[in-house]
């Protein structure tokens, strides 16, 4: 099915292919109709979000994710609070219908694991809007696997470079669903990643490798974030977008400094960078949004259980997140291209120009 969608307020139009994840927008358009070319800011209403639907995380208070060497953000491995109610998903799903193209399932913890992950899943499909998230892989089982080929357009699995890891992306192969990993760098972990990149180290029949920066939040420790001087982190991005792989390579949105600063090999236009409150919204197990998840302090944050998800989307705490991206670095020029890079986590801006601040 393609949905399509005119934004008024904005003026563009933006399409959605639910069978294979197309997603395109246009510039802005003219009184005709034509496309301008100008870059559009934001939507009227979050094209994608993130819902937080795990309180707690059962691979993260086994100990294995710690002893992997993955700073949880969520606290995954120390904090236990109660899951998202379904009646309370319910609700989000019926105020984002029609408006919202995807959502992606997260929270702390595996959202395979939630309670109510079947209900979850057939509620959010048959209200025309795909499922997708991401597992540690950890206690999958088939009924899982076979809920996530029968409703999800996507799956990812985080790597831990464990049995079951490996297992999981198995049986996701198996069932014929497109598998991508999600590789987090960090100070301890990008090494080994270019060692995996350049000696065939991933699995085969994957569909793409997601890189994702740590962040210093929660469990994340600061002195395990990337650097721009260190060498290794330039010979990585260098690497990593000039050289041919038999899977897709991805990264986050907080990348793109990173991207613009250290190759020429991609074409800017492919990258979009951060879309907190611009293009997607999270929303907490217990109700609350925010522009990102990476918001731990919950600085920016709107209560659900008093006012909409549009009510949020358009508070003065979601402007301000905006007004950041809208003004940071404004001497530089790539600032069309970056808009300065994360307003939450400025240590990992993979930059060095004069006009970053």
């Amino acid at each position: 099915m393609i949905l399509k969608k005119f934004d008024k307020n904005y003026k563009f139009v933006s399409v959605f292919n639910t069978e294979n994840g197309f997603y395109m927008r246009t510039g802005i358009l003219d009184s005709k109709g034509k496309d301008t070319g100008v870059e559009v800011f934001q939507s009227s209403f979050p094209e994608l979000i993130d819902i937080g639907i795990m309180g707690h995380c059962v691979h993260g208070e086994s100990g294995l994710c710690l002893e992997t060497g993955v700073q949880c953000y969520q606290k995954g491995g120390n904090t236990h609070s109660e899951n998202m109610s379904l009646e309370n998903y319910i609700r989000v799903i019926d105020e984002i219908k029609g408006k919202t193209f995807q959502v992606a399932l997260g929270g702390r913890g595996d959202p395979n694991k939630h309670e109510n992950f079947k209900e979850i899943l057939k509620y959010t499909r048959i209200n025309n809007i795909i499922p997708n998230y991401t597992t540690s892989g950890f206690l999958l089982d088939e009924k899982e696997v076979e809920l996530t080929k029968k409703y999800c357009g996507a799956v990812a699995v985080s790597w831990y470079c464990k049995e079951y890891t490996i297992k999981a992306i198995d049986m996701f192969k198996v069932a014929g669903m497109k598998v991508n990993i999600h590789y987090v760098l960090n100070n301890e972990s990008i090494e080994r990643a270019l060692y995996m990149l350049n000696n065939k180290g991933f699995p085969k029949g994957i569909n793409a490798v997601i890189f994702l920066m740590h962040k210093p939040v929660g469990l994340g420790k600061e002195d395990n974030v990337l650097k721009y001087e260190d060498a290794v982190v330039r010979d990585f991005f260098n690497i990593v977008t000039s050289k041919k792989y038999p899977f897709k390579i991805g990264f986050d949105s907080c990348s793109v400094p990173a991207l613009i600063n250290f190759n020429n090999n991609f074409n800017v236009c492919s990258v979009d960078t951060c879309e907190a409150a611009r293009w997607s919204m999270y929303i907490t197990s217990d109700m609350k949004a925010l522009p990102c998840s990476f918001d731990q302090k919950l600085k920016y944050s709107v209560d659900l259980k008093y006012k909409s998800i549009v009510n949020a989307w358009n508070s003065s705490k979601f402007e301000n997140f905006r007004c950041k991206l809208k003004k940071t670095c404004p001497d530089c020029e790539e600032r069309d291209n970056c808009m300065g890079g994360c307003p939450l986590c400025r240590s990992i801006i993979l930059c060095n120009r004069k006009e970053v601040y």
